[in-house]
């Protein structure tokens, strides 16, 4: 089998080297647009069987002309709204991503940025690197006791809760479905109104479906109080565009291109699941799916009903 990489780093090539040996394998820095597309040149009928990117490389119709072999698509990443579904499923390949590798990744990075927006650190680090020690104008809050929402229970809501619960917060969700942890721990399952109305911390933690997409909107964000703190560590489209602006609240967002910059919006880069721990899941869990695909075994953690629903919906 032919399989490219594309957004790969030298540890990612040395891994998947090593574990697919036999195999004829392709790696590329750049993204797969800009692999495939080389300024100047014209390239088309690439024949690799397999692909492997992250989510820079956009998978549509044009592209996957590009590929006439293609059989799988593999995705570095939980989150695939890099990869026009509809394209893919109808073009009938199959396509997985990589699910459950960054909950303690990003949801202490939340409560990194909650830290950061509760108690004002970054301000008086830089003050005491200039040797600046005042403080009077960096009072901050406590979570202990606070009411903390969290929207979303895959790996990363529940480590949320987890971590929460022990800073003595008082948690509730709001979920799809109901999930053993909600009884396990005593946690309120509320519906979507209600934890935006009551939070003093409201903390996202979903996938950016046609579901999810602008979940928080104009018509549900006038519930949430005005001295509320929304820590977004997902994608920024699930709060809708305007509000970024509007919005009085802290909003602490993990993202590459920030929508505006202003007092009450904190960002990094888009790098809640950069750690050393989860970066060895992420090629552990991509060398399992694409070692099934090879084998002809069912794909770990196969997108088609996913594919199959948002074809439906774009």
């Amino acid at each position: 089998m032919k399989i490219a990489f594309f957004e790969c780093t030298e540890q990612e090539r040395s891994f998947f080297e090593k574990a697919l040996k036999g195999e004829e394998l392709f790696f590329f820095n750049e993204t797969i647009n800009e692999a495939l597309h080389p300024k100047g040149t014209s390239h088309v009928g690439f024949d690799y069987d397999v692909i492997s990117v992250f989510v820079h490389s956009k998978i549509d119709e044009a592209l996957l002309q590009k590929l006439p072999k293609l059989k799988y698509i593999q995705t570095r990443s939980t989150g695939y709204n890099h990869l026009l579904c509809k394209d893919i499923y109808k073009n009938g390949l199959l396509l997985s991503n990589v699910s459950g590798y960054a909950g303690p990744a990003v949801a202490e990075f939340s409560f990194s940025l909650l830290l950061n927006a509760t108690r004002k650190t970054d301000i008086a680090l830089q003050r005491a690197k200039e040797g600046d020690f005042h403080y009077d104008d960096l009072k901050g809050i406590e979570l202990f006791g606070k009411k903390l929402g969290v929207l979303g229970l895959g790996t990363i809501g529940m480590q949320m809760v987890h971590i929460g619960k022990g800073f003595g917060m008082d948690v509730h969700v709001y979920s799809r479905s109901n999930k053993p942890i909600i009884d396990e721990l005593g946690l309120d399952f509320v519906s979507l109104d209600i934890l935006l109305k009551d939070s003093d911390i409201i903390m996202l933690a979903l996938p950016l479906t046609p579901e999810t997409t602008s979940l928080i909107n104009q018509n549900n964000a006038s519930l949430i109080k005005k001295d509320a703190i929304i820590v977004n560590a997902a994608r920024a489209e699930l709060i809708e565009n305007t509000l970024y602006e509007e919005l009085e609240n802290i909003i602490c967002l993990d993202g590459d291109n920030p929508l505006h910059v202003k007092e009450n919006l904190l960002f990094t880069p888009h790098m809640a699941y950069y750690t050393k721990e989860a970066l060895g899941r992420i090629m552990a869990i991509s060398l399992l799916n694409i070692e099934a695909f090879l084998q002809k075994k069912p794909l770990p953690n196969c997108l088609y009903l996913e594919c199959k629903r948002n074809y439906k919906e774009q």
